[in-house]
């Protein structure tokens, strides 16, 4: 069975690989292409309101260009002292023509520089949208409380990790190897939904 993965991210695309199923629960073994093995498809604009949305925009990208069971996921990082952002627009949230995650986060800690302590509470979500040939689209939500702190800790992870205090692990996501990350991580609670999901296929 092949599954695309709808992403051009290769750290996602890392991190998903660590997470998902090798084979279906008859045997079947899952080979899983990303948007690297058709460099003719472009990643669509992400034109949703909610990470929801966007995801199945991907998800469905994926399915109609290829015809593969595809997978897409939208994560993002919500603050609660301010309303939410940047939300659905995490990965260009300094910049909406362009993912940079240095600018991203200096954005964030500038936004941030008035607030201390528990002020800074945040949330990760992940949403993942399975599209399938005929069939509904299927969603799964993983989400890790936290909160942001002033400075930079750790060097692995990508995108907000270093910034991102998980009070049940005692360290940033950017503290963390992959192992820890993958077990307790939103995008490892979506995609470990997902997994019982692609075994049933």
């Amino acid at each position: 069975m092949k599954i695309l993965l709808a992403t051009h991210n290769k750290h996602k695309l890392s991190e998903l690989l660590a997470i998902l199923p090798q084979s279906t629960e008859r045997g079947e073994a899952i080979e899983y292409l990303s948007f690297a093995d058709f460099p003719d498809i472009a990643e669509p604009e992400e034109t949703g309101l909610t990470l929801q949305e966007n995801a199945a925009i991907k998800a469905r990208c994926g399915l109609e260009n290829t015809g593969l069971i595809s997978i897409a996921d939208d994560t993002g990082l919500m603050v609660d002292v301010l309303n939410g952002a940047p939300g659905v627009f995490s990965a260009r949230y300094a910049d909406p023509n362009k993912a940079d995650y240095e600018a991203n986060n200096k954005k964030l800690l500038k936004e941030l520089s008035a607030y201390k302590g528990a002020q800074r509470s945040a949330h990760f979500s992940t949403v993942a949208a399975l599209a399938a040939p005929n069939k509904k689209i299927i969603f799964t939500q993983g989400k890790v409380e936290g909160f942001i702190i002033e400075d930079y800790k750790g060097t692995n992870g990508f995108g907000y990790d270093p910034l991102f205090f998980v009070a049940e692990a005692g360290k940033t996501m950017a503290e963390m190897s992959k192992e820890e990350k993958n077990k307790i991580s939103h995008r490892f609670r979506a995609f470990k939904q997902m997994s019982e999901i692609i075994k049933k296929l």
